[in-house]
């Protein structure tokens, strides 16, 4: 079972942050899951660092290196990833995390987010 981090999770699991809630915790560690995250985090992450945003300090290409070493899978964008974000009741704004929910759903992965509002969208997203 795949488990798609959105780019909060990724980034307090990267930093073994405090903010990270223990049941995401639990699910990282578990062998059961493939750990992905989306290259739109890293865009999303290279943007919001350029913006000078105090929650996005970290080096992509230095979180990314540290994620392919740790073994979590790379999941692209793809043009079926693009026309499935049309596909999407209009419940949220952030095309950043539009673009994980339409990943998730083309693939079947599951998105792990702490962001309750993202749970209002159909599909495989859990959160903690």
């Amino acid at each position: 079972m795949h488990l798609l981090l959105d780019t909060h999770i990724l980034l307090w699991a990267a930093a073994d942050s405090p903010r990270l809630p223990q049941q995401a915790r639990d699910l990282l560690l578990d062998p059961d899951y493939q750990l992905a995250y989306s290259v739109a985090s890293l865009w999303e992450i290279t943007i919001k660092r350029g913006l000078d945003r105090s929650d996005f300090r970290v080096e992509p290409s230095v979180l990314r290196r540290e994620l392919l070493e740790h073994g979590y899978e790379e999941l692209a964008i793809r043009g079926a990833h693009a026309l499935a974000v049309g596909s999407l009741p209009d419940l949220h704004k952030d095309p950043f995390d539009r673009m994980l929910i339409a990943q998730a759903g083309v693939e079947g992965y599951t998105l792990l987010t702490s962001d309750h509002q993202l749970a209002q969208y159909p599909g495989p997203i859990r959160t903690v």
